[in-house]
């Protein structure tokens, strides 16, 4: 493997991470121990504390409504800030897809809707369609499980190709999101990371010999031309509108979008809570310099709903840098699980 291979492998994973003016309300809670039941109080401190030694840029929030005479809860930090969040940004597609196929016969629809697989839509890091060893037809249902279940970024660009780019922005900015920003597609997005002239129209082939000559990355993953990036404001609006529906006519696509959603490996690589259902879809970047992780979705438990984002850029010069993950790993189930105990 080239070292430009693995500069331009995304990976999936997922991260809590919090900082200063951060808000909570606080919530009583029972833990049990096997020497006692102690009523304990989740607060501000309690939350940031967990990653009070993780470098770079954070943000996030965690809102969870009120509910049946029961107490809201919402904390943020850096809300607002535009960071990159990587393959989080497949849920965009995922939804403006659906949307496009929305009826009561929507599984029927994207089963039967057949998608080329070919050297026009392969791009790296596509675990599920492994370019360049798979050609022929998919299925559009295939295709979106694979862009969400593994995050593969020849079914994103098979996808963004069917739904279009265009409509999936036209998407975004109806919903008032600010700070979201998608490219044409990954491959493109890997193209303007080399700093390709022909960016635009980079093709497989381009993208091979980029590999051989050991082509190294030049623009920062977090641009204002191609990249995947958002903020945890828009995020947790997104996702606490399109979780209940809002965004669909009918209640099968919703039941398709919440069954995609609750297959992402983001899941289950954070831990989210065990007892919860969970659905998410996060997003990473490792390149010499820059790395990013980014864990968006919702949760719901105890007739009570949970919408999340949490986001960590940072600025590690080598290629990868997994103590840093692994903490945030940590601190982000840790984080959820206070959470939900408090709230359960």
């Amino acid at each position: 493997m080239t070292t430009t291979k693995k500069s331009l492998t995304t990976t999936r994973r997922a991260v809590l991470a919090g900082t200063a003016a951060a808000t909570f309300a606080a919530i009583p809670f029972m833990r049990t121990t096997r020497a006692s039941a102690a009523t304990q109080t989740l607060t501000p401190e309690t939350i940031r504390g967990l990653f009070a030694d993780l470098p770079g840029d954070l943000a996030g929030k965690i809102v969870a409504p009120a509910a049946a005479g029961r107490p809201g809860l919402a904390v943020e930090f850096n809300a607002s800030a535009r960071l990159f969040v990587g393959s989080a940004i497949k849920t965009f597609v995922l939804c403006e897809a659906l949307r496009q196929a929305d009826s009561p016969a929507v599984t029927e629809t994207i089963a039967s809707r057949q998608l080329a697989l070919d050297e026009s839509v392969w791009s790296p890091d596509a675990p599920s369609f492994n370019p360049p060893y798979l050609t022929g037809k998919v299925s559009e249902r295939t295709t979106l499980e694979a862009m969400i279940t593994h995050s593969d970024n020849t079914a994103t660009d098979m996808a963004l190709k069917l739904a279009g780019p265009g409509n999936v922005r036209r998407f975004i900015a109806s919903t008032g999101l600010r700070s979201t920003m998608i490219p044409d597609s990954t491959r493109i997005f890997f193209g303007y990371l080399l700093d390709a002239a022909n960016y635009q129209t980079f093709t497989w082939q381009d993208l091979v010999a980029a590999e051989k000559a050991g082509a190294a990355i030049v623009n920062s993953p977090l641009n204002n031309v191609q990249t995947m990036a958002s903020s945890a404001d828009d995020m947790v609006a997104y996702y606490s509108a399109s979780l209940q529906g809002a965004f669909f006519n009918n209640p099968a696509t919703l039941n398709q979008f919440r069954e995609i959603l609750a297959m992402c490996g983001t899941i289950w690589l954070v831990p989210l809570p065990l007892g919860v259902s969970a659905f998410a879809k996060g997003g990473s970047i490792d390149v010499p310099g820059f790395h990013a992780v980014c864990v968006p979705g919702g949760m719901f438990f105890d007739d009570r709903w949970v919408y999340f984002c949490l986001t960590i850029n940072w600025y590690a010069p080598a290629e990868t840098d997994t103590d840093t993950v692994s903490a945030f790993l940590a601190a982000a189930s840790r984080a959820l699980t206070l959470v939900k105990d408090a709230l359960s």
